[in-house]
């Protein structure tokens, strides 16, 4: 078969069917005007749901002016180079000794993209004498480090703390011919369904099994814990995680992540792993940018106050209206609904044209046929008036998906 023959019939068989019914609408749709709840779609304004700013940091005057001055001292070009040659600077080092004293780690490296730097980190830390154990619904990133290291890998079903334990005897055995080592990967927060990695279960195997803990709290940090420093901090088992995984994309609204651990790993991973040294450093506008955000979120703790105060209004207002939530234990708010993808694209499109209500909507492939989910995400910049809002508008909707009106819907182009 022609490679590009093969390119064409998954565009039809996956993902890539969107880009045939809706490119700019359900797929790379562009969203204009400042950034946080209130934009614009297609020229229309809209209430959205969709960006992970959790903390309202994204247009925060003070932020923005911290990104400007930034920018207009050092342009985006500086520093040039890796970090390992000549891409290193004291604003660099002064973030990363920032965020280990926040997060009470030893210390951090800074890593250019989360998805990029974690599936390294992971590929830096095993070789074939390993094995890996992972929770099956880790994301993306973390499979792909998973899949591109040699290491025997094995996942668990999701937070089943007794086939974790029947994973780490199986690895235990083989460790023990291989002269190698164990890592147990799971996330902070699920991004999808909300609910929590089982750290402390975890945690507590760590008594009985030989094994290092790598966790991606891509989605805890700053949200969970007391004081937002993730979901160990929540658990109270900080000490228990080995190779700690935060990224800026999300609370800090901003681009860049880092990893967090002993100060001698942290040095190896400065040393070996790839996708940094191979790779341009994070301009330092950008380093300046998260300074100043992770200041804020240290300094004005009624962000994360706030944000629970909308998730809690929002979570119990659908709960009340009788929609499933799930299981989530974060902001992370998914609602869960029944039916086609045909029916899919035209509730999307009711609450956004008729609404003006803009929210991420997942269906197959990526979940199972007959089901959809659409994923709320709440900030501190939202108000009650939006949750009450878009409370009132999933109910028409729903009742709309329950007696077929979007069954018999003719699909326009969008």
């Amino acid at each position: 078969m022609d490679l590009f023959q093969k390119v064409r019939a998954r565009m039809r068989a996956d993902l890539g069917k969107y880009a045939e019914i809706g490119h700019h609408y359900l797929a790379f749709p562009k969203l204009t005007g400042d950034l946080g709840p209130h934009m614009y779609f297609r020229g229309k304004p809209v209430l959205v749901w969709s960006l992970n700013d959790y903390l309202g940091l994204a247009n925060d005057p003070a932020v923005r002016e911290a990104d400007a001055e930034a920018a207009r001292a050092y342009g985006l070009a500086y520093p040039m180079g890796s970090r390992m040659l000549t891409g290193n600077t004291d604003e660099h080092e002064a973030l990363e000794r920032e965020l280990a004293d926040f997060l009470g780690k030893p210390d951090v490296y800074l890593l250019n993209y989360g998805y990029q730097g974690f599936l390294s980190v992971i590929d830096a830390l095993t070789d074939r004498h390993d094995v890996i154990i992972y929770d099956h619904l880790s994301h993306a990133c973390l499979i792909d480090g998973v899949r591109m290291s040699p290491a025997l890998h094995l996942s668990f079903r999701h937070n089943d703390i007794a086939h974790l334990e029947e994973r780490l005897r199986r690895a235990v055995a083989h460790v023990e011919k291989t002269g190698g080592g164990i890592l147990v990967v799971t996330e902070g927060v699920f991004g999808m369904r909300g609910d929590m990695g089982a750290l402390d279960k975890i945690a507590a195997l760590k008594t009985r099994y030989p094994f290092r803990l790598l966790v991606d709290d891509a989605h805890g940090f700053g949200v969970m814990g007391r004081t937002g420093r993730g979901v160990a901090e929540h658990f109270g088992v900080e000490d228990a995680v080995d190779v700690w995984l935060g990224t800026f994309a999300k609370t800090m609204a901003l681009i860049g992540a880092f990893v967090a651990g002993e100060e001698e790993l942290i040095q190896y991973l400065r040393y070996h792993l790839r996708s940094q040294i191979y790779a341009k450093s994070l301009p330092i506008a950008v380093v300046i940018g998260a300074r100043k955000r992770l200041s804020l979120i240290r300094q004005q703790p009624e962000r994360l106050r706030q944000l629970w105060h909308i998730t809690r209004l929002l979570q119990q207002g659908l709960r009340k209206a009788g929609f499933d939530i799930g299981i989530t234990e974060s902001p992370v708010t998914p609602v869960y609904l029944h039916g086609s993808d045909r029916e899919a694209i035209a509730l999307v499109q009711d609450l956004r044209e008729n609404f003006g209500i803009f929210c991420s909507a997942v269906t197959y492939p990526v979940i199972e046929r007959g089901k959809i989910i659409l994923r709320l995400i709440p900030t501190a910049a939202h108000t009650e008036a939006d949750v009450e809002r878009t409370i009132a508008a999933f109910s028409t909707i729903a009742e709309r998906l329950r007696t077929g009106a979007y069954a018999r819907f003719q699909q326009p182009a969008l």
